[in-house]
């Protein structure tokens, strides 16, 4: 086998996304990588290519698994939505109604909807705070829970890098019984019959392809103030992604960084956005529960990542400064460390997830993610996902 090649199906119109996925193989830009796209329901992109090591032994093959990052995030906010949905999960009341020892140090008055915004205040843990420390989930939380926010709540988003997946899983925790992992594999995952899962079980982990780290993100703490969320959140804890190949980030429950999956998997999962709420017969969402992914809550320069964003309650909106290859319209995003990303375009009733296993720069999107996105509008006959022009 070489590197180019290029499995899985694709529709004949679609070419060029699978084009695509050869060339980055080819070019040695991609590693091993999937791509997936949902139209209507009906899968006209399931393709995947290249290795799941670096030493090019072991090919990438249609059940492969890997750890997502942040694309995690959206696998998270989905759990909460279908908790919104039945009637279990108030967006817009206090999170302390559901957990009464998250009111302390004056946050008394942060509501559920912030949480899922990055807009809480609470966008990483003091320092000194270690990537360790993230598995003991119950106490990891509770620290959380006893901190004050680091900006006034509800007034600017400040990307909850890391511990989004903590301040949402409990809550998932405290009104459904489960814990998010539980809630994902069994409310989730199971019904819409998608390989993913928060964490790695053991018995999967020959299928898991190890994370190749990227170049340093090109920061500058030291020209940072110290009492910046940015510096905060960036040290609370700092992230070696090598952590990810490790048995111990594999056997954790982090909402906001180690669900396992491909592109098939995410796509399955967030399709139902796209659908109306009910994907392959089973019903998670009503169309009233999707517009509430609509609900502006922010929208200027992220406090932690320092670039503009449009949030809305779960999920990115589209922002054509920062990530202009996105569709306006109505649509949401969001995306992982080193480039994996998944799109829903409820214009089009669309779905589009990549993901691969060597990190890109950067945190939001990568070039590979846009060369991929531009491609499927381009088989769909529109000059870019922006419209005439593009960038």
């Amino acid at each position: 086998m070489t590197i180019d090649e290029v499995a899985g199906h694709s529709d004949a119109r679609f070419a060029p996304v699978r084009d695509a996925l050869t060339e980055q193989l080819r070019s040695g830009e991609e590693l091993g990588a999937s791509l997936a796209v949902d139209i209507d329901g009906e899968t006209v992109v399931d393709v995947w290519g290249g290795w799941r090591d670096t030493e090019r032994r072991v090919p990438w093959t249609g059940d492969t698994l890997v750890n997502v990052w942040s694309t995690t995030k959206t696998v998270t906010a989905l759990a909460a939505l279908v908790l919104v949905d039945r009637g279990l999960l108030d967006p817009y009341a206090p999170v302390a109604r559901y957990w009464p020892e998250f009111a302390a140090n004056g946050k008394e008055a942060i509501e559920v909807r912030h949480l899922l915004s990055h807009t809480s205040g609470v966008s990483g843990w003091e320092a000194p705070f270690t990537t360790e420390q993230m598995y003991d989930v119950k106490a990891a939380t509770a620290a959380l829970a006893g901190q004050a926010p680091w900006w006034e709540p509800g007034t600017a988003s400040g990307y909850h890098a890391q511990n989004q997946g903590h301040l949402v899983g409990e809550l998932v925790r405290r009104v459904s019984g489960h814990s998010l992992t539980e809630f994902v594999a069994q409310e989730l995952a199971g019904p819409l019959g998608a390989d993913f899962q928060i964490g790695a079980a053991d018995a999967d982990r020959g299928r898991v392809a190890p994370v190749v780290p990227p170049p340093p993100l090109p920061l500058d703490l030291a020209a940072l103030d110290p009492d910046s969320p940015a510096y905060k959140t960036f040290l609370g804890p700092a992230t070696d992604p090598g952590s990810a190949n490790t048995p111990a980030w594999r056997a954790a429950e982090l909402g906001a960084l180690n669900g396992h999956g491909n592109a098939r998997s995410v796509a399955r999962l967030q399709r139902v956005l796209a659908l109306g709420g009910t994907a392959d017969g089973v019903r998670l969402l009503s169309p009233e529960t999707i517009d509430v992914i609509f609900d502006q809550q922010s929208h200027g320069v992220d406090l932690v990542l320092g670039v503009p964003l449009r949030f809305g309650i779960g999920f990115a909106l589209p922002e054509k400064e920062t990530v202009p290859y996105v569709p306006q319209g109505r649509a949401c995003y969001w995306g992982g460390w080193g480039g994996s990303l998944i799109v829903v375009d409820l214009d089009r009733r669309m779905t589009i997830s990549y993901v691969m296993n060597r990190m890109g720069p950067g945190i939001i999107g990568s070039d590979r993610a846009e060369t991929y996105l531009r491609a499927v509008y381009a088989s769909l006959g529109e000059e870019s996902a922006t419209g005439p022009g593009g960038r």
